[in-house]
Order: C-alpha cells, then sequence, then structure tokens
C-alpha cells in the first residue's frame, strides 16, 4: 500500500475516534456538575478536562478564565481550535476523501453525512438541554463509521492502518483520562462522603462505556484499584490498554516491512508488559508515573509508525 493512502487512512480513524473521546469527557463532565458543587469544584473539573485533552494552554491564551460554558464551546464547535470535536470530524472526512477510491461507498457516505450534519449544529443553537443529544449523536456517528467499516471494508492493508489508528488514540485517551482523573479522585475520596465516590467513580467509568462492564466483571463496590486493573490489564476491556495494545501489536505484525523491526519490537514490549503485569505494583510505583511513561512510549511508537508506513511529514 503507498504510505499516503496509509497515512489518510490511519488518520481518518485516528480523529474519528478522538471525536468520540472527547464527546465522552464532555458528556460524563456535564452530568457530574449537575451534583451540588462549589464552584472552585466546577471550575478545577473543566481546567482538568482541559489539560486532558492537551487544550487548556491554547484555550487560556484564547479565552482567558475557564468556564463551564466556555470549555465546552471550546471543546465542542471552535473552528480555531483544531482538537475540537467539529474540527476532528472535519479533517476525518478530509483523510476519507483523500483515499475515496479504496473506502466503500458506504463507509464514505457515513463519514460525509457526519461531516455534513455537524455543521448543522451551531453554538447558539445548541442548548444546555441538547448538550447531551449532541455527545450522544457524536458517539452515535463514531459507532456507525466503524460498524460500517467492520462490515463493509475489505480485510487487507487498508483495513488493518484503519484499525492501527483507531487503538492506537483509544490507547491514548484511556491512559489520559486515568493520568488526569485518578489521583484526584483517590485524593478526595478521603474527604466525601460515599455517594460522592460512588457518583466520582461510576463517571470516570461512564467516560470509557465502562460502567456495565465493571458490574459484570467485580460485582462489588467500586474501589480505586479495581477502577484501575479494569481499565489498564483486563484484556477483554475494549477501551484497556492491555486490549488496545494486543491489537496495535497484532497489526503490526501484519503489517510489518524491512524499516519497522524497532517498531515491532517496541509494541511488543508494551503489549507484554501490560500482559504479564501487575496492578499492585503499577500502584506501588505510583499510577500517574506508569501512565506517563505510557503516554511516553506509545507517543514514541507513533511517531515511529509515521516514518516506517506513512508519509514524512504525517500529520494528519
Amino acid at each position: 500500500m503507498l504510505s499516503r493512502t496509509a497515512d489518510h487512512l490511519y488518520w481518518m480513524a485516528r480523529y474519528t475516534e478522538r471525536a468520540e473521546n472527547l464527546a465522552r469527557m464532555l458528556d460524563v463532565n456535564c452530568r457530574m456538575t449537575l451534583l451540588r458543587q462549589e464552584e472552585d469544584v466546577v471550575r478545577r473539573r473543566w481546567t482538568s478536562t482541559l489539560a486532558t485533552v492537551g487544550q487548556l494552554e491554547p484555550f487560556l491564551a484564547a479565552r482567558g478564565t475557564v468556564s463551564q460554558s466556555a470549555a465546552i464551546d471550546w471543546i465542542s464547535f471552535e473552528r480555531s481550535n483544531p482538537g475540537s470535536i467539529e474540527q476532528c470530524l472535519d479533517r476525518a472526512r478530509e483523510n476519507a476523501h483523500a483515499v475515496r477510491g479504496t473506502l466503500t461507498s458506504e463507509t464514505w457516505e457515513t463519514l460525509n453525512s457526519t461531516w455534513l450534519e455537524i455543521r448543522g449544529f451551531r453554538r447558539d443553537t445548541v442548548s444546555a438541554q441538547a448538550l447531551a443529544n449532541f455527545f450522544e449523536w457524536v458517539k452515535f456517528r463514531s459507532h456507525l463509521a466503524r460498524g460500517v467499516i467492520q462490515g463493509t471494508m475489505l480485510h487487507d492493508d487498508a483495513l488493518d492502518f484503519t484499525w492501527l489508528g483507531t487503538y492506537l488514540e483509544r490507547a491514548d485517551n484511556t491512559a489520559r483520562i486515568l493520568d488526569a482523573r485518578f489521583e484526584m479522585l483517590a485524593e478526595d475520596a478521603a474527604n466525601s462522603d460515599d455517594a460522592g465516590d460512588y457518583y466520582e467513580w461510576s463517571a470516570l467509568l461512564r467516560s470509557v462505556s465502562a460502567f456495565e462492564i465493571y458490574r459484570k466483571v467485580y460485582r462489588d463496590l467500586i474501589t480505586p484499584r479495581r477502577v484501575a486493573e479494569l481499565l489498564i490489564l483486563r484484556e477483554s476491556m475494549p477501551r484497556a490498554l492491555r486490549h488496545c495494545m494486543s491489537r496495535v501489536h497484532q497489526v503490526l505484525v501484519k503489517v510489518a516491512n524491512d524499516r519497522s523491526t524497532e517498531t515491532l519490537r517496541r509494541a511488543g514490549e508494551i503489549d507484554a508488559s501490560l500482559q504479564y503485569g501487575r496492578i499492585d505494583d503499577m500502584l506501588a510505583t505510583g499510577l500517574r508515573r506508569y501512565l506517563s511513561h505510557f503516554l511516553s512510549r506509545t507517543g514514541d511508537l507513533g511517531t515511529r509508525i509515521a516514518s516506517d508506513f506513512l508519509v514524512s511529514d504525517a500529520t494528519g
């Protein structure tokens, strides 16, 4: 496969997945602010969210003070923000258009109609009550795109690079959510009531569609250790780090070329560390330290994938 074609497919998938992940975080944060909370707590939550998605500094430069409405608008609709949901879906469509002949007509029509529909969502017409519907729409369109891709595309290199982008982006997102939220929630747990703890931890799980899975796996109270174990080491959990990196490694084995030996080795190393890792060891050495190292390694892996398989200036 031509490196430019692989590049467009890879970034098409990453931007589609990224838009869904942003919608998930915003939806959960909006739901949590319905609880009675001090204004400083709400501001800290949204500041943390902006930091999680790497948008705090540009937001402060453009908007100044953090507030719920400003943060939602910036992450959802701001066209000058390349990391907004609208811009992610726009870039997903641009990459799909560049390889339209490689995609099935159903895949192209799904991504194109998503782009057309989001342009109909105007920031001044999406009320607070309609935000939840907007976030659900974003998640649904992402689910629909993946389903159409899975059900209509030939299982060849084109599909492999699509899944490579999907799972690397998903692993990055799960790690960032845990890195931003886990220590703050664990620290606050001693100073809040049990009901508050429950809603905070359940919100974290819901942000990665893991609440119902947690109940099926553990059938007990939500505890920090189990949340970390589920989202890092549980291979059967579709958004867990282990599941995502296992899929990344599998794809890299299939598409390996003469230049990718070291990339494949590093992906296998990450996969093995998750397969044989112990959550108690991770917690003992510091979960944020582990997650920071994980993000560094996956960032390096993404750079190596771009060098080995994609165009030299691959930025999406």
